[in-house]
């Protein structure tokens, strides 16, 4: 019964930014490493971000230095600063658990498009 639900995409520029928002309706994942994946078309899904319940982070090498996820306080949301983007950041994107075992149905993503 647990629910994802992924906001803020949008259409924007080369150059411009995003932020996307996560809610977790289960406060379980609090305690979970979450992360941010994306899916382009004709593509495997991929993890692009993860923070863990203390505030590490990771980041795949494609979005490293230009993206930044973060928890609230409250351990219920999760968000992606997205800058600098890039046309090949076109992609539905999802938050979820990035611990393999702990992954949830999957939300209905939020669409980014970036126009070149």
């Amino acid at each position: 019964q647990a629910q994802l639900v992924e906001s803020g995409g949008g259409l924007v520029q080369s150059g411009g930014s995003l932020r996307l928002s996560c809610a977790a309706s289960r406060s379980s994942f609090s305690i979970y490493r979450m992360g941010w994946y994306r899916q382009a078309p004709g593509k495997q899904r991929e993890l692009v971000a993860t923070i863990s319940s203390g505030g590490s982070t990771t980041y795949a090498d494609s979005v490293k230095g230009r993206f930044t996820i973060s928890r609230d306080s409250a351990k219920n949301m999760v968000y992606l600063q997205m800058n600098s983007l890039k046309p090949e950041d076109t992609a539905v994107y999802y938050c979820n658990a990035a611990v393999a075992t702990m992954i949830a149905p999957w939300g209905q993503g939020t669409q980014v498009t970036v126009s070149s």
